[in-house]
């Protein structure tokens, strides 16, 4: 199958890339060539901006195209529009952050997508993301009239996952001492590791699959608790957890889900974490064990040298968060 790739070599991109590529698809990547350039050099690459810069792309044919840099709806009717003569297939990577109300437990594939007054905006932040993605979603839908699958991703964690929000923890963990650990240990979590995801996404091209799907994971329901725990019996070491509550974190302005990674107030967002994946998973989608994703995380991680963790909770920040919550017993 001839698949065209639109999007960087980074993440996500770059697993979609292994997995077409150990499948024996044959590759063209289009992107500004700015990130990894050095990465597969004997794959077609064209180089350009895909916001007004999709001619170079004119007098070719694809079986179908992977879209992994959809953010603004403009960009990606464009795109598939452009591309809709030239490919039989659209698959436009998402997220779950399209659904308007998180407190849905077991939300599916039909659960109610997000809204925002200002359908013009193309500034993405916090507020704007998941509701652009949802017209993202309807311009590619609607472009390729129907030909499109929509891949609404979770978390997506594994190596080279430059978020931190998964890789903190294993990090944590092999760190060792007392960690102060976010909420209540049966808190639910979801996420899905990389080259689960790439190698499906691949999946879904080559199958010529439609419609939306929620794509994250595991296939069983997972605890923060578990989470932390599998980290310790996969690296050893001496660390101890200390389970924080949400009340206090939010006293003092812990940041959720980035610099408290994978940590969201439970009240009012029961169904963050609790996303129906069965459409999915009866298409395919397989996850590897736990274990195999929390140990090269961490072997990746490791590779950082004198890495700064940026948006994550500090050590000094941890220190003081766990005095003063041990001073309140």
């Amino acid at each position: 199958m001839k698949i065209l790739l639109l999007g960087g070599t980074v993440f996500l991109g770059r697993a979609i890339v292994d997995a077409a590529l150990a499948q024996n698809h044959e590759l063209t990547l289009f992107n500004r060539g700015k990130s990894n350039p050095e990465l597969y050099p004997d794959v077609e690459q064209i180089h350009g901006d895909r916001d007004g810069g999709l001619d170079v792309l004119a007098g070719r044919q694809w079986d179908a195209v992977i879209d992994t840099c959809g953010y603004v709806p403009r960009h990606v009717r464009e795109s598939a529009t452009f591309l809709a003569d030239k490919v039989d297939h659209y698959t436009f990577v998402s997220t779950i952050s399209v659904y308007g109300d998180n407190n849905i437990v077991n939300m599916d594939e039909s659960g109610p997508l997000a809204t925002m007054a200002d359908e013009t905006t193309e500034q993405v932040t916090g507020e704007t993301y998941g509701p652009l993605k949802v017209l993202c979603e309807h311009a590619a839908a609607s472009a390729m009239s129907g030909r499109a699958a929509q891949i609404r991703a979770g978390l997506i964690v594994g190596p080279y996952d430059r978020s931190d929000r998964f890789t903190y923890w294993p990090v944590r963990v092999a760190r060792g001492g007392e960690i102060l650990a976010p909420g209540h240990p049966d808190d639910p979590t979801q996420f899905v590791d990389v080259r689960d995801l790439g190698s499906w996404i691949v999946k879904v091209a080559a199958e010529k699959l439609t419609g939306p799907f929620n794509a994250t994971g595991p296939d069983y329901r997972l605890t923060m608790g578990e989470l932390l725990h599998a980290c310790q019996q996969e690296i050893g070491g001496e660390a101890t957890f200390t389970w924080v509550n949400d009340a206090f974190l939010v006293q003092n302005g812990v940041g959720e889900f980035v610099e408290m990674p994978m940590w969201i107030v439970q009240e009012g967002n029961a169904g963050f974490s609790t996303v129906n994946c069965q459409r999915a998973i009866s298409a395919g989608l397989t996850f590897r064990p736990l274990a195999e994703t929390i140990r090269d995380t961490l072997a990746w991680a490791n590779t950082r040298v004198d890495y700064g963790w940026p948006r994550t909770l500090k050590p000094e920040r941890e220190a003081e968060l766990l005095k003063a919550w041990h001073q309140l017993a």
